[in-house]
């Protein structure tokens, strides 16, 4: 995903925040270059805009090695470990953040031109940049924000390496990120204007938003259902499922004749590599994928969520109703793990308009049940080494009723971690779904 400047990227970050709308947040850019895209979502959601000033605490050797944050307000955050093994005198410590803490008076009073800093007590704070590299001073600011007291913190960028997502999302309440490209060097390349942000710029915006939070500026425009066509579509998108937000990927390759939703399981998400890797080899086949979490990071932290496969197809459900609406092609299931059995269950539902899933290792025994119900051709693949799970896809096969194969990758184990084995369930897939769904388009 490549955005055209930083306006933009806010725009398309707005829509992904939508759902905070109703918890009275304040948005927080990070400067300098996240305050572009804190403005644009501070208008989508009506919400008052303020700047994030943190400074990073860096080891007097080793400045990249940060051992804490100030922020204003006298919000210290240390990390007492690094001190310790560091062996830093209480003399360096002192030197270094009364340093950065005249450069953190500064570029406050700076940017806000006098105006008084905005107080996120108890409130939901929305911290905003324009990209992650390493995360460190994203994470910082989280960490100033919440000790300022904040009741919630959410942390939104368009664009991050997915190894720093990972880390940053067990670091924040919510974190939402657009896009998390496997080739990652800078964040720069992923926009085509990434000038750099003056202070004034910064100052102008903070100003205006300030003076009136204006009327919510239009959204890019949704595909039309005849869009994928003309061009490639690519977009983070928010669904509405069983009374709950959920946040994907959409992407639909230009003349897409069919859609895949991936259903993950257990260990799995949107920004799996597995799930990646999968969704990259249909992509180049011409079918599009949307990649989305049917639990929220919340449910996600409750490991009883993943097997309450009821819940989880009835959102798999709804999703599908919504992708309906936006793109008339046939639509297949990939599942993996517990979300395999949530396709399936989701499949063997009265009315369901699915054309092909596919079983990426899973675990079809959870939807016993319902197996008989499912219409939608069915791929099972297992692992050759995943003795228990290849079981029990043995006896889910003998027990459907539709057109099922099942398909053994030797010498492959639950997660298909062996050299060429996901490529093999990548290809399988593939050829499932193009056999069966692009036939229909």
């Amino acid at each position: 995903m490549v955005f055209a400047d930083r306006a933009d990227a806010g725009h398309r970050l707005a829509e992904s925040l939508r759902h905070l709308a109703g918890e009275d947040p304040v948005v927080l850019g990070l400067p300098r270059g996240g305050v572009p895209v804190a403005f644009q979502v501070a208008r989508a959601l009506k919400a008052p805009l303020d700047v994030i000033v943190v400074r990073k605490l860096g080891v007097p050797y080793q400045r990249e090695l940060g051992f804490g944050a100030i922020g204003e307000g006298g919000v210290r955050v240390i990390s007492d470990d690094i001190v310790r093994r560091g062996r830093l005198a209480q003399e360096d410590l002192a030197s270094v953040e009364h340093a950065e803490a005249a450069e953190l008076s500064r570029q406050a009073e700076r940017f806000r031109a006098g105006r008084p800093r905005l107080s996120l007590e108890g409130r939901t704070a929305i911290v905003v940049d324009d990209g992650i590299a390493t995360g460190a001073t994203a994470a910082a600011a989280c960490q100033v924000v919440r000790a300022q007291g904040a009741a919630r913190v959410v942390l939104a960028v368009p664009v991050a390496p997915p190894d720093a997502a990972e880390r940053l999302r067990t670091t924040t309440d919510e974190f939402v990120c657009l896009s998390t490209p496997f080739a990652f060097s800078a964040v720069g390349e992923w926009y085509q204007d990434f000038s750099q942000t003056p202070d004034d710029e910064v100052v102008s915006l903070l100003t205006q938003a300030a003076a009136d939070p204006g009327p919510e500026e239009p959204a890019p425009d949704a595909p039309d259902p005849g869009a994928a066509a003309d061009r490639d579509i690519e977009e983070a998108v928010a669904i509405d499922a069983a009374g709950v937000r959920l946040t994907g990927d959409l992407l639909l390759p230009a003349g897409a004749g069919a859609v895949v939703m991936f259903a993950h399981g257990s260990g799995s998400s949107r920004h799996s590599p597995r799930n990646r890797l999968v969704a990259t080899a249909l992509n180049e086949a011409g079918l599009g994928t949307l990649l989305f979490d049917l639990l929220t990071p919340a449910e996600e932290a409750h490991r009883s969520n993943v097997f309450d496969i009821a819940t989880l197809a009835e959102r798999l459900t709804d999703a599908t109703g919504w992708l309906r609406v936006r793109t008339p092609v046939p639509i297949g299931y990939f599942g993996a793990s517990t979300g395999a059995a949530a396709a399936l269950r989701a499949a063997a539902a009265p009315g369901a308009d699915v054309g092909a899933v596919v079983s990426r290792g899973g675990r079809p025994d959870l939807a016993e049940p319902l197996l008989h119900a499912v219409r939608a051709p069915t791929l099972l693949i297992v692992g050759g080494n995943d003795t228990l799970v290849l079981d029990l896809n043995q006896q889910a096969e003998a027990a459907m009723r539709c057109e099922t194969r099942l398909d053994v990758v030797p010498g492959a184990t639950h997660l298909f971690e062996e050299h060429g084995a996901l490529q093999q369930v990548a290809d399988l897939a593939r050829d499932w779904f193009a056999g069966h769904l692009l036939k229909e388009a």
